[in-house]
């Protein structure tokens, strides 16, 4: 029983210790001589521009309001405060800077949601290491326990030569991943010889870096008058290769079909405009393209 009672109260300790370095890592620093009632609050800051900072994030803007809780004095509110900042709103962690009119931070969540025509740019850590990730959406809310974003609403996401729209984008900065559901259409645009290629599916993944994704439920490409379907693909743009697994099945513009065999799959070289049907089977790398806290 003593054994049992160490054991729960180290645990109970551990996890006590990890939520306090958890809301740590959230609490908001606002620079400069602020306006207000130092103890109740609201606080006001206003600079040229005003600075501040919460986790590996830094903000910059033309006003900042830090508030407390309804009936919480602001000098009893850590943990709880609320950050509201306005005015050519910047935001930068590691390759990450995102603009908007407003943020609204809150230390409980440790969500920053920017809106006001919110736009986002990532940048490959060489140049040769290829192009920026640019982002727009309607709303965007930056995670500052981890590097994930998450937009809503019209999102568009570019990445050199793909252009991807969806209703929500959630971007792993650590991983350069990024995965789209809501509608998602990724274009691959034409060039030198090779034709424009539009995917469709219930959900797109795409590892930004080495520009491969993943597209699963109802999928279909069409690239010219060749539309092919399937379960899933996996689409790797610097080999210019598709391969459609599960029912795929290719029909061109003269209506000719090309249908896998259960055990196989299709694969279409986008640049030849060649679609093959094989009788092996493929595996799509689909653990390449896991978020945090998926297997």
């Amino acid at each position: 029983m003593k054994k049992a009672a160490f054991l729960l109260t180290s645990l109970t300790l551990a996890a006590s210790a990890f939520a306090q370095t958890d809301a740590g890592k959230r609490l908001l620093t606002i620079q400069g001589a602020p306006r207000g009632d130092v103890r109740s609050g609201p606080l006001t800051f206003t600079g040229s521009p005003v600075k501040a900072k919460v986790s590996t994030l830094n903000i910059q803007s033309g006003q900042a309001v830090l508030a407390a809780p309804k009936g919480t004095p602001l000098t009893e509110a850590k943990g709880k405060r609320t950050g509201t900042f306005t005015g050519n709103v910047q935001v930068t962690r590691g390759r990450l800077t995102a603009r908007g009119d407003t943020l609204a931070y809150s230390e409980a969540t440790g969500q920053g949601v920017l809106s006001g025509n919110p736009s986002a740019t990532f940048s490959p850590e060489k140049k040769e290491d290829g192009d920026s990730v640019t982002i727009s959406a309607a709303q965007m809310s930056l995670d500052v326990d981890n590097n994930l974003s998450t937009s809503t609403g019209g999102v568009r996401l570019t990445n050199g030569p793909q252009s991807a729209r969806a209703e929500k984008l959630v971007f792993d900065e650590d991983r350069e991943l990024a995965q789209l559901t809501g509608n998602p259409t990724l274009t691959r645009a034409a060039k030198a010889g090779q034709k424009e290629l539009v995917m469709t599916g219930q959900e797109v993944r795409a590892l930004t870096a080495s520009k491969t994704l993943y597209v699963r439920g109802k999928v279909k490409l069409v690239q010219g008058g060749t539309t092919t379907t399937g379960d899933a693909a996996y689409y790797d743009d610097k080999k210019n290769v598709a391969y459609v697994v599960g029912n795929a099945v290719s029909v061109d513009g003269s209506g000719n079909r090309i249908i896998a065999p259960a055990s196989g799959y299709i694969e279409q070289n986008t640049a030849l405009g060649r679609v093959l049907k094989k009788n092996a089977a493929f595996k799509i790398p689909a653990a390449q393209f896991a978020l945090p806290g998926e297997k």
